[in-house]
């Protein structure tokens, strides 16, 4: 038995970072959506009791450290599932962007198994076991549109955005989360207004959203990388309606409302980069059927 889970992206309309925790992570508050750029998982059942990982992808591990695997490995355990799963995972989101690619193949791994393994599991209790895995699993489990706060696991839906159309861009660099995160100062940096994000999204407002986007983690990030300020200039100079950096980066995104300047900045971005998409916001949660 064979079965395709879609595991779409997501980017930050707004991340906020209030303070380090005692537990080592950071307190975050953070406006998370799915976008229309997704990997596709392959679940197949094996007469084996084994978890078997298989891309083309040289930038995707094929054992413990891949959370694909992790996330099969960690339902065996939970419920004591004796069969084996292999996993194909068709790559489409960009490794180590910023856009939680690893983090939304784990969850459709959760998805996927649920229904293939007949777990009975309500999101709700994929989404907690997802939380083990890591910080933006949690949302990736539900995909839409929502407030994550705590370490990123503490989700709270909201409504899909304005519908807009989403530049993507991303240089041939890798950036590690860790990292930028240990080099931000949350004495200094300037916060974003996430009410007035989730009053845009509410009301639907694009250009109240546009005005508020927002991303702590930007300066830290241009700063050491060059070429992603170099990017973020360029599409705001193409004409976006908005330009944030998504998560830790590099992959910078734009956000644009109609189809012509879409297509000028778009096309612009294809001669200065070397990966660029344009999608829409999926803005509605997943579903167990």
């Amino acid at each position: 038995m064979k079965l395709l889970v879609k595991a779409p992206a997501k980017i930050n309309l707004s991340l906020d970072v209030l303070h380090k925790r005692p537990d080592g992570y950071h307190e975050v508050e953070m406006i998370m959506t799915t976008i229309d750029l997704a990997d596709r998982i392959e679940l197949a059942l094996l007469d084996n009791d084994v978890i078997k990982i298989v891309s083309l992808n040289r930038f995707v591990p094929d054992d413990q450290r891949n959370l694909a695997y992790q996330a099969a490995s960690i339902l065996k355990e939970k419920f004591d599932v004796k069969k084996g799963v292999e996993i194909k995972i068709e790559k489409h989101i960009p490794v180590a962007a910023g856009l939680a690619g690893g983090s939304s193949d784990a969850a459709a791994v959760l998805r996927g198994l649920n229904k293939l393994w007949d777990l009975g599991l309500t999101l709700d209790e994929l989404a907690v076991i997802g939380a083990e895995i890591g910080s933006d699993v949690s949302f990736c489990v539900y995909g839409g549109t929502a407030l994550a706060t705590g370490r990123g696991e503490i989700i709270k839906e909201l409504p899909a955005p304005p519908v807009c159309w989403v530049i993507l861009a991303k240089p041939f660099i890798g950036v590690s989360t860790a990292d930028i995160y240990k080099r931000l100062d949350t004495e200094t940096i300037q916060h974003p207004n996430t009410e007035k994000m989730i009053e845009s999204i509410s009301a639907k407002d694009y250009d109240l959203m546009c005005e508020n986007v927002g991303n702590v983690l930007e300066n830290v990030t241009l700063t050491l990388y060059p070429e992603v300020a170099q990017i973020k200039e360029q599409i705001c100079k193409f004409g976006a309606d908005a330009v944030l950096m998504s998560g830790s980066g590099p992959t910078v995104f734009g956000l644009i409302q109609h189809d012509s300047r879409m297509n000028r900045v778009y096309n612009g971005l294809r001669g200065f980069c070397d990966q660029v998409f344009a999608v829409r916001m999926i803005g509605q949660r997943h579903t167990l059927d």
